[in-house]
């Protein structure tokens, strides 16, 4: 009777054993890539999946995106200078079956690949374009590295350069080109300014050479302008043509 009881406890093991090694859940976002005796027989899930005990071999794979931190990596630029860089990938499998079968860690690849990629393409850039023309360098490295990847079934869907580290000097030659930048463009907008003025005043001499009363008017202004101030000195501007007669009759006396 108790070897009876042993075999039946033993077989109830044994069921429960079997079970948990059949039986998988996989949630949403998750596929289970599955291996009858060594060879690739599907993709199953998400929800309950039924395996064979000891014969099927299943590996987990997230379809979520998965984003990746590239560290910094040293670039030297087009025009010889040295930088340091780093960047963000983001990136999905789309194809759970080749990203275990075509390569060995879809992870690791993708990360040496896009570290290779990066200091390639930036190596390939001036300064200048790096600082300027961020996203058509974001757009060149995502379609890169996603070509690359298409045959592990990944999608690379996004890579951003995140930090650009210049040296100490290069920073300081560029503050100094930035404010020489600036002083050239505030002297040619004080000389525009100074041009425009003159325009302005070769405009209104010729209007006051065509009406002689508006010079008048004029001193009149200038008259009622100075006596609205505290001033103890009063200056009267004196036209030149009240003058012409006298300097005239002079100049007949001399001859």
């Amino acid at each position: 009777m108790q070897i009876v009881q042993t075999l039946l406890i033993a077989g109830v093991l044994l069921v429960i054993i079997i079970l948990a090694n059949a039986i998988r859940i996989l949630r949403e976002y998750e596929r289970g890539v599955v291996f009858r005796l060594g060879r690739l027989i599907g993709v199953k899930g998400p929800g309950l999946i039924i395996l064979w005990p000891f014969i099927d071999k299943m590996v987990k794979v997230s379809l979520r995106t998965v984003v990746m931190d590239v560290p910094p990596q040293d670039i030297i630029t087009k025009d010889n200078v040295s930088l340091k860089v780093n960047a963000v990938v983001y990136f999905r499998v789309v194809q759970p079956e080749k990203a275990i079968v075509e390569v060995e860690n879809y992870l690791f690849a993708t990360s040496q690949l896009s570290q290779t990629t990066l200091r390639s393409v930036l190596g390939q850039s001036e300064l200048d374009d790096l600082l300027a023309e961020r996203e058509k360098i974001n757009l060149q490295l995502q379609k890169i590295i996603d070509h690359q990847t298409e045959p592990w079934g990944i999608k690379v869907s996004t890579v951003e350069v995140k930090h650009i580290d210049l040296p100490q000097e290069m920073q300081r030659a560029m503050a100094k080109q930035a404010e020489a930048e600036r002083e050239r463009r505030s002297k040619v907008i004080a000389a525009e300014g100074e041009f425009q003025a003159a325009q302005k005043l070769s405009e209104a001499a010729g209007i006051l050479a065509e009406q002689p009363s508006a010079l008048t008017l004029r001193y009149l202004q200038t008259l009622r302008e100075i006596a609205t101030e505290n001033n103890s000195t009063t200056i009267f501007p004196v036209p030149i043509d009240i003058l012409k007669p006298f300097m005239s009759s002079d100049a007949v006396k001399k001859k």
